[in-house]
């Protein structure tokens, strides 16, 4: 079995293979379709590929991805402003959480495996923290309230590397190896969307797996204390293939989505939980064919309606998974919603949309 940092290594090659062959997205300033689907296209001013959004509101987001880069919005999309992190050149900015249009923080995946903080619109940034072993790699974190949030990283030293915050992400703790999940041979987890963690209530969360023989859930009822893990009936059986993005509308109710990133527009996959993660059922592949990287239960909506984007197109359900409506077949890699008018979804390339579909039951 190859060290961990190797098969990382082979991993984040095989992800910029596939991210080669995508088709080229149109550069940002040339002529682009208005409206995509659902979504409508916004102007970046950006050809980064991003891979974490977050939705403050109807008029506030924030987005991140490779080059250092964050877009930041305060006027719903009509402009973006993006920029880098000082220095930051280098690194791959995989997920974002945003509490305001000054507050936000960004996580890094691959070294310096960081959380930057800024509280003056990305004036200024500040490592709020680093992990201390080079292994760290980070995959995504999630915020119960404005104070209290999660972050992970892909096995260090035998175990799941699982940080907390408890004031808004500027000190973050160590939640102890003795306490924290053990991983299977290959098992890691994937930096598509900043999905791959999600949260609920007052101290539940999720983290979603893949890479090696199974894909796993693993469950954690009071903010990472302990951990529960279950087998999730995604495929898996590779280092592209598992669990991407994990969804909860409240204790019980959940879904899944995944497949294998180098077969794009085949092979999604979703499952879905109604006690809170303990049990699974496959359930139809998400429409329009092809993997799911991010999944997001729209805030507000009058009807629990999900919605699941990748790069062969935004699907969603209104029934917890058990069947879907397609959207559209634009690619993207991450999506957010802050309310029913208050959605945004980023992908490679700089594209950045915002969500114009009808919310059931939500306008």
């Amino acid at each position: 079995m190859l060290p961990l940092q190797i098969r990382r290594s082979a991993l984040s090659t095989l992800l910029l293979a596939a991210a080669a062959c995508r088709p080229a997205a149109p550069p940002v300033g040339s002529a682009v379709p208005a409206v995509v689907g659902a979504w409508r296209m916004q102007a970046s001013g950006s050809t980064a590929s991003l891979r974490g959004v977050s939705a403050v509101d109807e008029n506030v987001a924030w987005a991140g991805g490779s080059g250092g880069t964050y877009l930041r919005t305060v006027d719903g999309g009509a402009t973006w402003r993006a920029d880098t992190v000082p220095g930051m050149t280098g690194v791959e900015f995989r997920d974002v959480q945003a509490f305001s249009a000054d507050r936000a923080l960004l996580l890094t995946a691959g070294q310096p495996a960081r959380v930057y903080r800024t509280e003056d619109g990305g004036r200024h940034w500040a490592a709020a923290y680093q992990a201390a072993d080079t292994a760290a790699f980070f995959d995504g974190m999630a915020f119960w309230n404005a104070r209290d949030g999660i972050a992970f990283s892909d096995p260090v030293g035998g175990r799941f590397l699982i940080v907390t915050t408890a004031d808004g992400g500027r000190s973050w703790t160590t939640v102890s190896a003795e306490r924290a999940p053990v991983p299977l041979p290959g098992e890691a987890a994937f930096a598509a969307s900043g999905t791959a963690v999600a949260v609920q209530g007052s101290g539940r969360a999720w983290i979603v797996t893949g890479g090696g023989a199974v894909a796993r859930v693993l469950r954690t009822e009071d903010r990472g204390a302990t951990w529960t893990v279950d087998t999730l009936p995604i495929a898996a059986g590779s280092a592209s293939s598992g669990a991407f993005g994990v969804a909860f509308r409240d204790a019980g109710h959940g879904v899944v989505v995944g497949g294998d990133y180098r077969s794009e527009r085949a092979g999604g996959q979703a499952a879905r939980s109604a006690d809170g993660g303990r049990t699974w059922m496959l359930g139809p592949p998400p429409s329009p064919a092809g993997v799911r990287e991010g999944a997001v239960y729209v805030p507000g909506a009058a009807r629990p309606t999900l919605v699941v984007v990748g790069p062969a197109g935004t699907g969603w359900s209104v029934d917890d998974g058990a069947s879907w409506i397609a959207a559209d077949s634009g690619g993207f890699h991450a999506v957010s919603f802050a309310g029913p008018r208050a959605g945004w979804a980023v992908g490679a390339g700089g594209r950045v949309a915002r969500w114009t579909g009808a919310i059931p039951g939500g306008r």
